[in-house]
């Protein structure tokens, strides 16, 4: 879709895991795509998830795939006890279903969401999220995450180069304005590299915040569209992140060994 679309590189970023890395190499060089490989690390502020993208980010790193594996085995429990929580909603949702779904991925949210609507449940994905699996929704599950900094000096430990994730949608679905700055602060000093200011869910006055936020603590800003694959979210280009900036963080990855 990238190279259809005629952007010059991609990044990969999938939750909590790497496994995109090797397929995703093999099929953008044959493409003569230039591929960004990462993960988004999921991290949790007072019970709101706070996601943090690291890029360069060495796939072998044990701590960080221990950390991964845990996310992953988490995802799995969670999406167990969303399913159960849905059910006595009265939606006829199936584990088994959900998990087709996802396809071997990560199970998130949006693989649940999906369910719901193919179930009946729900027209579309967008309101499964707004009426039950929003943060503090009557199907939401809180998971057990690290904080902010802990993903981020994962991450860099692990080689990479941390950025944040659409900050403009923290807590948006609960009454929230994004990630709060002294969250952003504690992220920096422990090695943040980063804010995605250039977000499709962002507003203008979001971006313009961060974007002034990234300029006073000295992070680079960068862009994505945040495709999730699915048909209602088929927007990749819909955001970018200059060469320039694509360059900056690879300079600032630290090379396995």
């Amino acid at each position: 879709m990238a190279a259809r679309r005629g952007l010059e590189g991609l990044g990969i970023t999938d939750h909590d895991t790497t496994e995109p890395f090797r397929l995703a190499t093999e099929v953008a060089g044959r493409l003569g795509l230039d591929v960004l490989l990462g993960t988004e690390f999921s991290a949790e502020e007072r019970g709101v998830s706070v996601h943090v993208l690291g890029y360069g980010v060495d796939p072998d790193d044990a701590m960080l795939s221990a950390e991964l594996d845990r996310l992953r085995g988490e995802r799995a429990d969670r999406a167990g006890a969303i399913v159960a929580k849905l059910q006595a909603l009265g939606i006829a949702v199936r584990l088994e279903r959900v998990t087709e779904l996802a396809d071997g991925a990560p199970i998130g949210r949006p693989h649940l969401a999906a369910a719901v609507v193919e179930a009946g449940g729900a027209s579309s994905v967008q309101q499964v999220f707004d009426r039950y699996l929003a943060d503090g929704g009557p199907a939401y599950v809180p998971k057990h995450a690290v904080s902010p900094e802990r993903a981020v000096a994962l991450l860099t430990d692990a080689g990479g180069v941390a950025v944040l994730a659409h900050p403009g949608l923290h807590g948006a679905r609960t009454g929230g304005d994004g990630v709060p700055v002294e969250v952003i602060e504690r992220m920096v000093a422990a090695g943040l590299a980063g804010i995605e200011v250039d977000h499709p869910d962002h507003r203008d006055e979001q971006r313009r915040r961060y974007r002034d936020l990234a300029a006073g603590l000295g992070l680079l800003v960068t862009g994505g569209s945040d495709h999730h694959g699915t048909s209602g979210r088929d927007r990749i280009g819909a955001a970018t992140t200059p060469r320039q900036v694509v360059e900056a963080l690879r300079a600032r990855c630290r090379q396995p060994g």
